[in-house]
């Protein structure tokens, strides 16, 4: 681990820094949001509320403050809508774009719905930022895009066949974004996230991801379930550092040039040891789980059996530290989670 905590060692944020940051009231975006507000950028926020909330802006509002928050310009609207994509972007110097319909069974149930929104709405977003002239346009691809590629660790120069429509628009994603930085001449970096986990992550719904579907089961007192033997792994990524990619690309966008970069830790945990993990730390909070064992139920379709990162391209060409551990960033997870329970 680097000497230095600060994961912005090295980072000068522009003094009339804008940003659009697209699906801003969603997990991953909000703290985009954040960060950018708490460094006193301004950042005009593009969501339709499909998968966001609006009381994750509020928490930034809160969270930065008063002055701050009076830099935030929160538009709703659809990045399947070239007009609000066009106005969204107008006088940003720099775009993260975030929104996604993201989760595998979902694609697999709503293959159109997922492609409108992630291969449509990443052009209109794309074309409008380049339009406008932005400096760096850096958006969420997924390590789905690995597909049946059975190499450990994923480098950026491996792949496999797509095993999800939810994969196949992440790879279409990422073609899309090679040729209009080759036609068009503006930097487009596509982040490769590693299941990220955090605060503000919904528990609720089928699509939930499983550590927020979990802390909620937990706190219920109910078995929570694991999809196959427990022993599928995964490189499970802090908010923090997610963050600290995006700001990274963003800035250096024009420095780099590699398209795509992973984002995780890289390292591996199996799905037995994140559970036993999160149970002993919703028990050391109060929960009543302490001696809760799993269910075990069939593995589901699309699902990779393990996953793990090579981050040496996000260290040597960003400057990538990833401060935050795992640990660390599932008890920063289970404090937040308890503390708006109560």
């Amino acid at each position: 681990m680097p000497a230095t905590t600060d994961p912005f060692e090295g980072i000068e944020f522009p003094s009339d820094g804008r940003w659009l940051v697209t699906g801003a009231a969603g997990f991953i975006g909000s703290h985009l949001t954040q960060a950018l507000l708490e460094r006193g950028q301004s950042v005009v926020a593009l969501d339709n509320f499909a998968t966001g909330h609006a009381h994750n802006l509020d928490r930034v509002r809160a969270s930065v403050g008063a002055t701050a928050a009076e830099h935030l310009t929160f538009i709703e609207g659809d990045i399947r809508d070239r007009d609000a994509c066009a106005t969204a972007v107008k006088d940003c110097r720099y775009v993260l774009h975030q929104a996604a319909l993201g989760s595998v069974p979902r694609s697999i149930e709503s293959p159109h719905d997922s492609h409108t929104a992630n291969v449509d709405g990443f052009v209109n977003v794309a074309l409008a930022a380049i339009e406008s002239g932005v400096e760096s346009i850096v958006y969420a691809s997924s390590s789905s895009v690995y597909g049946d590629d059975p190499k450990l660790p994923k480098s950026e120069s491996g792949g496999g066949d797509a095993l999800s429509p939810y994969a196949a628009t992440k790879q279409i994603d990422e073609l899309y974004a090679k040729v209009f930085a080759r036609c068009y001449k503006t930097p487009l970096i596509g982040l490769r996230y590693f299941n990220v986990v955090g605060p503000r992550q919904d528990p609720n719904g089928p699509y939930a991801a499983v550590v927020p579907r979990w802390l909620a089961a937990f706190a219920a007192g109910k078995e929570p379930v694991i999809y196959g033997d427990g022993e599928t792994s995964r490189d499970f990524c802090p908010i923090d550092n997610v963050v600290e990619v995006n700001l990274r690309a963003a800035i250096f966008g024009t420095k780099t040039e590699q398209p795509v970069f992973n984002v995780a830790i890289g390292d591996q945990t199996s799905l037995n040891q994140l559970y036993e993990m999160l149970r002993d730390g919703m028990a050391e909070r109060g929960a009543p789980c302490a001696d809760m064992q799993p269910i075990y139920e069939d593995f589901r379709a699309g699902d990779i059996r393990h996953s793990l990162a090579d981050v040496k391209l996000a260290r040597t060409e960003l400057g990538y530290r990833g401060v935050t551990s795992l640990q660390r960033g599932l008890d920063l997870t289970m404090d937040a989670f308890v503390a708006d329970a109560t």
